[in-house]
């Protein structure tokens, strides 16, 4: 047992490791997307900055390692062997979790994952202790530190409604002293702005989180907080003055400063709050051994030893800091997760990566019902002045050709609000979810900004609830899967480690491989816009341009019919979900190049306007052909997916014969587009009349056969949605050559 317990250790140590790597790729998005949606400074800078910020507040978290070894339950209840079963499950589970989460590219919270997991871990190992001993005087409750359990818990939940009132709140008022126009306003006062914000950030994190660093002496402490006025109003002169002559003799931007100063104060509240959650639980194992072989070797040894107050060496928690900066460095999945609440928060419109639903539109409606409420009780006047306060205006691009998602007056509001909030939270031994703080605070600035207008605000809310639904999720199954692990532990032993460590392993490389290929579509997809969009582009290379993607869409959507009628034959359940995948590649293509077009105008040259009708028209017939294609293959693979019949004989014959000319038709086609020659124009009409008449004819059989009964409900219904989609495909693929045509001969 000794050998395997020394095991266990190693693999804690291991798991933490990956746990700091798979924790750091999602946390990220917490302190960095401020600085990187304003554009404050370039990304080598933000991440230097960063970093600096994750070492420093790293020597700041030890007092928060308590939290792993008694905030949940209480340790002198559980032997050695039993503990060590808790510990253990924890970071299987906190690994499967976060890196599931990283590579859906949704933040989720470290602190919600591993009180959940402790206390999942926990109560199993209680209840299976409890259910061998019918003869116990204890119940679950005296296993369960339920009060400072419920404490932490309503803290986190708490933490939300605060970030996001308080965000909104100091981001409405900051707003209508700078307005979008802060450029005068803050050569006026953005000294004394600057002042404020810095000194509340250093009262927070030095003089509130003084206490729980490793490296304080109690004399140091007790100093600090003896002369706490003094150091307020020297940091508070100091800055303003500092940030004063920034200003008027170096024409550098205050809220640079403050948006950079708060990434480091906010990557330093991080690793201050949140370290504790990737290596609390290890060194909390590594502390049970030591105590283990202080008592030469005893299982079943209660860990009483736990519930005493002790310091973290420094040393590992700098090592613990080095991991997290090398990954905040490497890490792709962290840019993943920070485009989350970039899309977001963002003040354009533009794409939305969430769709609306009946709740977010229910509370978009109800919210704009309680402004024009509001509105009718201000005076005109006001309403004026504060309509001029709130005038958004274009965001100017770097001078690497990218526009910020947002100005430096909302990034230097979420910083310090943020790093405020969370600071609290760290003093008072409360870990507070980062994520949660964070995320929750942009969201309440982007909605104070007018970030989340009539445009965009469903997509917005329905994001923010996504995400949030994600918060509780992460809850419910690190509950689940935590016990679930712990028992595998308790009563599998070594075979179970083993076993549960390769799951681990291929789970991680699986969602890597996914991860990258998702990657790389996107990389694609950015690089086929990026050209159009830095500088003012002719129409007539673009559309030939966009030929050429025209082209490979038709291909490829004729590879995927072909194999999706024949996967339906044979009822290839998984060839027809490898087609639907393709095609939403493919569907997710063409409503991008439609997102785009609002953009891609703006920069078109102004003796091109009129040619750009032509343009957003072959976009949108590109879109419906893509949606036709759609429309076949995923009711196709949901037709198998519930069990029912495949195509008869006689309705694939009709498809792939259908699919042939369609094939035949589509390629001349190509052939048009790809030289913009169109002498094959009416030859193709030609073909598209037979195609239509042929879909009437395969209809008309359809109908008899369903008159026969020769055919099933399911199998009929699928098969004449099949040909009116097909209809579609032949309608709008000549209709983009008859566009095209047209442009070329209005070409001079």
């Amino acid at each position: 047992m000794e050998t395997l317990f020394i095991v266990m250790i190693v693999i804690l140590f291991l798991l933490a490791i990956s746990d700091l790597i798979v924790g750091v790729s999602n946390d990220a998005v917490n302190f960095l997307v401020s600085a990187i949606g304003s554009k404050a400074a370039s990304w080598g800078v933000i991440m230097l900055i960063a970093s600096l910020g994750v070492l420093f507040g790293a020597t700041f978290s030890s007092g928060m390692m308590e939290v792993a070894r008694k905030g949940i339950f209480n340790p002198q209840m559980f032997a050695f062997n039993e503990i060590m079963i808790i510990f253990l499950a924890v970071m299987f589970t906190d690994i499967i979790l976060l890196d599931t989460f990283n590579t859906l590219g949704l933040p989720t919270s470290t602190t919600v994952s591993i009180v959940f997991e402790l206390l999942g871990a926990a109560i199993a190992v209680s209840l299976i202790k409890l259910g061998f001993d019918e003869n116990s005087e204890h119940n679950l409750s005296d296993y369960i530190n339920s009060a400072k359990a419920l404490a932490i818990i309503l803290g986190i939940l708490l933490s939300v409604v605060v970030a996001f009132s308080v965000g909104m709140v100091i981001q409405f008022i900051s707003r209508l002293i700078f307005s979008f126009k802060y450029q005068k306003t803050l050569k006026l006062y953005g000294s004394v702005w600057g002042g404020i914000a810095i000194t509340a950030i250093t009262y927070f994190i030095l003089i509130k989180g003084a206490k729980g660093a490793s490296f304080m002496h109690p004399e140091t402490v007790i100093w600090i907080k003896t002369h706490t006025l003094v150091i307020l109003g020297s940091a508070f002169l100091g800055w303003a003055i500092v940030l004063q002559i920034l200003n008027s003799f170096f024409k550098i931007n205050v809220l640079k400063v403050i948006v950079l100063f708060g990434t480091f104060a906010l990557a330093m509240a991080f690793a201050g709050n949140d370290l504790v959650n990737f290596i609390g639980v290890p060194l909390a194992g590594l502390e049970s051994y030591q105590l283990y072989a202080a008592s030469n070797g005893n299982e079943d040894l209660l860990m009483s030893g736990l519930s005493k107050a002790v310091k973290t060496p420094t040393l590992y928690l700098l090592i613990a800091g080095l991991i997290m900066v090398l990954t905040l460095w490497l890490s792709k999945k962290a840019k993943n997760v920070t485009k989350t609440s970039l899309n977001l928060s963002r003040q354009d419109e533009g794409y939305e990566r969430f769709g609306s639903t009946l709740l977010s539109r229910a509370i978009v409606r109800y919210n704009v019902r309680i402004s024009k409420y509001f509105e009718a009780r201000i005076s005109k006047k006001a309403q004026v002045w504060m309509a001029k306060r709130f005038k958004q205006v274009k965001l100017e691009k770097n001078g690497e050709g990218e526009r910020p998602a947002f100005d430096l007056v909302r990034a230097s509001v979420n910083l310090v609000v943020s790093s405020i909030l969370i600071a609290i939270g760290t003093s008072l031994k409360l870990p507070l979810s980062t994520t949660y703080v964070t995320f929750m605070v942009a969201m309440g600035t982007s909605l104070a900004d007018g970030a989340w207008g009539r445009e965009s605000a469903v997509y917005r809310v329905s994001g923010v609830l996504s995400v949030i639904g994600g918060w509780f999720v992460t809850a419910f199954m690190a509950l689940l899967v935590s016990m679930t692990i712990a028992s595998l532990l308790y009563f599998g032993g070594g075979i179970a480690i083993g076993v549960i460590v390769v799951f681990v392993a291929f789970l991680m490389s699986r969602t890597h491989f996914i991860h990258k290929k998702r990657e790389q579509s996107e990389k694609e997809l950015e690089e086929e816009h990026a050209e159009y969009f830095t500088k003012e582009s002719a129409i007539t290379p673009l559309i030939k341009e966009y030929n050429k993607k025209i082209a490979n869409i038709f291909k490829t959507s004729l590879d995927i019919l072909e194999k999706t009628f024949a996967a339906l034959k044979k009822e290839d359940r998984k060839t027809l979900h490898k087609q639907m995948l393709k095609i939403r590649q493919i569907d997710e293509k063409s409503k991008g190049y439609k997102t785009q077009i609002h953009e891609i105008i703006a920069n078109a040259a102004e003796s091109d306007t009129e040619k750009v009708h032509y343009f957003v028209q072959i976009i949108d017939h590109l879109r419906e052909y893509t949606h036709a294609v759609n429309f076949i293959v995923i009711p196709a693979y949901e037709h198998i997916e519930n069990n029912h019949l495949g195509l008869s004989k006689k309705q694939t014959e009709e498809l792939m014969s259908l699919h042939q000319e369609l094939k035949t038709f589509v390629l001349n086609q190509i052939d048009s587009i790809e030289d913009l020659n169109f002498k094959k124009l009416k030859k193709l009409k030609k073909q598209q009349q037979s195609i239509l008449e042929n879909i009437n004819a395969s209809r008309l059989q359809q109908l008899k056969r369903i008159k026969l009964k020769n055919d099933k409900l399911k199998n009929s219904m699928l098969y004449i949605d099949i040909l009116a989609e097909f209809k579609n495909l032949t309608l709008y693929s000549l209709s983009i050559i008859k566009i095209e045509a047209s442009f070329k001969e209005s070409l001079p």
